[in-house]
């Protein structure tokens, strides 16, 4: 389990019950929901969730749900190259994410097109209500693969993910959503420059299906 203070009592006095918002937390407490996430699976509480052997998939996107409850539903996503999530939102969620290795890109709606930003290890994101973006592994850097090998991006303390030596090391997130995820809808830029939306689906799993 993740530290108790995080889901215990973890609401600041400033995150009063707002009713335009469908969840108590904020995007405040869902970032330091992950980085709490982060700090956990970098120092080994999760490690008996973590692929067999070592031996990270490459093929496609792999996820594990480090914890659930009512308010709050948080992902460990291992990421592979040449697979994006698609144009997506995240229904009536608010979310959030930490890059605990290697590093991703995101392309968000801005309202007359894409945006791109690239998160690094130790790079935090926020996603209210309404974000709709794209997610994939970024080619890494040799810096931040010496960073993401060598030290834990939240402490500073060396410590190395499990990683089979003989495949690429992992680009790992932690990622929360609250209320938890329970659909998603994805969308394409048409021809004009505007959003469409092409589906709704029912999931609870971070990010959706690889594309």
């Amino acid at each position: 389990m993740l530290s108790t203070p995080v889901f215990s009592g973890s609401v600041s006095s400033t995150s009063a019950p707002n009713l335009t918002l469908p969840t108590r937390l904020r995007p405040h407490d869902l970032l330091r929901i992950t980085d709490q996430g982060a700090s956990d699976v970098l120092e080994g509480r999760f490690d008996h969730l973590l692929p067999a052997g070592g031996i990270w998939p490459t093929g496609e996107r792999w996820s594990t749900r480090l914890h659930a409850d009512d308010d709050v539903d948080v992902w460990l996503i291992s990421w592979v190259p040449d697979r994006s999530t698609e144009l997506h939102d995240h229904a009536g969620s608010l979310g959030a994410l930490t890059v605990l290795s290697g590093s991703l890109v995101e392309y968000r709606w801005a309202g007359d097109g894409l945006k791109r930003r690239r998160l690094d290890a130790g790079d935090q994101a926020s996603f209210p209500l309404g974000w709709v973006h794209d997610v994939m592994r970024a080619p890494a850097s040799i810096t931040g693969q010496e960073r993401s090998l060598r030290s834990d991006p939240i402490t500073g303390q060396e410590r190395s993910l499990r990683s089979d030596p003989m495949t690429p090391h992992p680009t790992l997130s932690v990622h929360a959503y609250s209320p938890p995820l329970t659909a998603m809808s994805y969308y394409e830029v048409t021809d004009r420059s505007a959003l469409r939306r092409t589906r709704t689906e029912l999931t609870d799993e971070p990010e959706g299906p690889s594309k």
